[in-house]
């Protein structure tokens, strides 16, 4: 019955070769993340639900970037497999060109008119003043964000994670000292609040852009022309359009559907200890995912390299395979982050962010649901980012992946939250309905053999 885990010699040791970068560079950043939130939470609950303000639209960019990110390696991984150097160099630029466009595109709205935008997502004037002073200096930082994540991107779909594992650690770790510096005013430096963490995240970013140019110009392994880059052609632009903007819509709507529930969430009754609540589990729930992040895109790149290198005969029982160790690791997880939340954290992590009571007791329920639906998460995770666009099959990936969320969950939440005007753990628990869905519908299509596409055929 379990006979897809028996894999050949050295699968399981290539999984770890492959994920453990990815888990640690995604667990380091998320940690740090954890003390950028605390920093924060440090000036109050306003400063904290103003930067959670911030990020909704923000949420929605790193999403489109991280769509890119998947579509490009998609087919990255696949060219990869046929070691055809010259079609990654253009697809690299292609993925450099939508992903720092679109970026920039947000970045102007910020800058312009962040008051009016911001306060789209809210309904508190003083936090809606507070999120705009952060979003004018961070939206920028995502346009640097989406240049280095694409080279990180090719580098990884071509077994090559660990670069992006130096680059954010080194990246967050900059963030963190300058959150210190900046939000506090030690060192001797101005104490900005909300403006010195999103001057310290723009600085970090920055830092990452300059690693990138000089490991460009450096290394050895991957040559970059930059004559492709600039110029990569218009057949490589359709093809990536026709496969890779279907990851894209995916990431972006998505995205979207994410931002619209901390939305209702920020027009409910008592939002500003809801929505503190909401960014501390939502930080907490960052940690989890690590592994099935790091999964998933371990998942992609061998489907991906298999399928381009015409093996489809390994693709099936490594896909069940890895669909299997999500489980097994979302178990695992949310086990642990049910004890977590019931007794460490209301003891030892929310007394630090100085949260009311009420806060609290929301933070633990959101958390409480989390670890319950972990499973299915981290199995979604895997089975769409993972095997299925690994292996081709990114129009049915995108549908599994957005259909619950527009039409089940989100629906779902608004008429609880903004028509019943529900507590907020019916709102909470109709936001998890997408999960049950989609682990159905995944499930059924990694059985079959639909989803083993080589898109890379002319």
């Amino acid at each position: 019955m379990f006979s897809f885990m028996k894999q050949g010699p050295g699968f399981y040791k290539q999984v770890v070769f492959l994920a453990a970068p990815i888990v640690l560079q995604n667990l380091i950043t998320s940690a740090l993340g954890m003390a950028d939130t605390f920093m924060v939470g440090m000036l109050g609950e306003a400063p904290m639900a103003a930067v959670t303000l911030a990020n909704i639209p923000l949420f929605v960019v790193q999403l489109f970037i991280f769509g890119v990110q998947s579509g490009s390696s998609v087919l990255i991984s696949q060219y990869w497999g046929k070691q055809e150097m010259e079609s990654i160099n253009r697809m690299l630029g292609v993925a450099l060109w939508v992903a720092v466009l679109v970026s920039s595109i947000f970045a102007a709205i910020l800058i312009l008119c962040p008051v009016e935008f911001l306060g789209l997502f809210g309904n508190e004037p003083a936090v809606i003043e507070l999120a705009a002073q952060y979003g004018t200096i961070a939206g920028v930082s995502y346009v640097c964000s989406a240049f280095t994540m694409m080279y990180v991107a090719a580098y990884r779909s071509m077994e090559r994670p660990q670069l992006g594992m130096y680059i954010l650690v080194a990246s967050m770790t900059l963030n963190t000292l300058l959150n210190w510096v900046f939000i506090f005013g030690n060192l001797g430096a101005p104490a900005l609040g909300v403006r010195g963490a999103a001057l310290a995240t723009l600085i970090a970013r920055s830092m990452e852009v300059l690693i990138v140019v000089v490991h460009m110009a450096k290394n050895r392994f991957f040559r970059v022309h930059l004559h492709l880059l600039l110029r990569p052609g218009l057949d490589m632009a359709r093809r990536f359009f026709r496969y890779g903007g279907l990851v894209v819509f995916n990431e972006t709507t998505w995205g979207l559907g994410s931002s619209i529930f901390p939305t209702i969430m920020g027009h409910m009754e008592g939002s500003t200890e809801i929505l503190a609540a909401y960014t501390v589990a939502g930080n907490v729930d960052k940690i989890c995912m690590v592994v099935s992040f790091g999964l998933g895109a371990t998942a992609s790149i061998i489907i991906g390299r298999e399928v381009g290198a015409g093996r489809p005969q390994e693709v099936r029982p490594t896909g069940a395979c890895m669909c299997a160790l999500a489980l097994i690791c979302g178990t695992v997880i949310g086990l642990s982050l049910f004890l977590f939340a019931r007794f460490l954290a209301p003891a030892w992590v929310f007394p630090l962010f100085k949260m009311s009571a009420r806060s609290a007791s929301i933070a633990v329920m959101m958390m409480t649901v989390q670890a319950v639906v972990r499973p299915l998460r981290d199995f979604n995770s895997v089975a769409i980012v993972g095997v299925l666009r690994g292996g081709g099959d990114v129009r049915m990936a995108t549908i599994i992946d957005t259909a619950p969320q527009w039409f089940i969950a989100i629906p779902a939440a608004v008429i609880l939250g903004s028509v019943l005007k529900l507590d907020i753990l019916w709102v909470y628990l109709a936001m998890t309905l997408e999960n049950v869905v989609k682990f159905i519908f995944g499930l059924r299509r990694i059985r079959s053999d639909a989803w083993i596409r080589d898109l890379t055929r002319a």
